[in-house]
């Protein structure tokens, strides 16, 4: 678990005041955000207190259930999608009639998937910027923004990349459209439309996630704040980019 904030070894009759609404800075090491923490005074903090860890801790678990939703879904939609597949019926001369044509995948998908893997690497840039310690006490006492810039560098090519993924899908289905394969042509046409016009609704609510982690970066004036916004931005940006891969593959080699 990255850690976000650690309060330093002072002394208990002394407060420090650095200018981020009363907090202690940072003083754990981390390393890309994937710190954990040994040796931090975590357990010394009064019973119930909720730190800047358990924010980020419980931020992603609840990500991860509302995503759990999501993945019984598109479980429950591939089940169907095998079980059409292997079905039809007979005809009055007892031959059995599949009426499953297989979709041409129009190429521009795999630039799309490509666009996609691209737009998961910058966002998890951005996601490791926020926990560099030495920009992080620059943060905390004033210095400078130095994690606020390179995160919204990263964030904002993350944002341009998944407009053109969205973009990208659109030319695809119209490609379809132009060949007259369309949402009731046949039942793999069905589940190609079904599939990729729901992840696309998917990455569209989160590139809304990322429209608001770049404005939580320059709104908010809480560092820990900013860094469970993009951390679990990017989490989820990370599980659509794995979900399209699967889903991709399925169209590709599942027909």
């Amino acid at each position: 678990m990255p850690p976000t904030l650690t309060p330093p070894e002072i002394d208990r009759h002394h407060h420090i005041s650095d200018g981020n609404n009363g907090h202690k800075p940072p003083t754990d090491k981390r390393t890309g955000g994937n710190g954990d923490g040994d040796g931090d005074n975590w357990n010394n903090r009064p019973q119930g207190h909720r730190g800047p860890r358990e924010r980020l801790a419980q931020a992603r678990i609840g990500l991860f259930f509302a995503l759990g939703g999501d993945l019984m879904f598109f479980i429950a939609l591939v089940s169907v999608f095998f079980v059409t597949k292997a079905s039809g019926h007979f005809d009055a001369y007892s031959h059995f009639i599949n009426e499953w044509l297989p979709t041409a995948i129009p190429s521009i998908l795999w630039l799309n998937t490509a666009i996609l893997l691209l737009s998961s690497v910058t966002a998890e840039a951005a996601r490791r910027t926020m926990f560099r310690e030495h920009d992080a006490m620059d943060e905390w006492f004033g210095i400078g923004r130095p994690i606020t810039r390179r995160a919204t560098l990263w964030l904002s090519l993350t944002l341009l990349l998944g407009g053109f993924f969205l973009i990208g899908q659109w030319v695809a289905w119209d490609q379809l459209a132009a060949q007259h394969v369309f949402f009731r042509s046949n039942p793999s046409s069905h589940f190609f439309y079904l599939i990729t016009v729901t992840h696309a609704v998917h990455l569209f609510l989160g590139i809304v996630a990322l429209i608001a982690a770049l404005m939580i970066l320059q709104l908010s004036r809480s560092l820990s704040t900013r860094q469970v916004f993009v951390d679990t931005t990017v989490w989820y940006w990370h599980v659509m980019g794995i979900l399209w891969v699967f889903l991709f593959l399925l169209l590709v080699y599942g027909q």
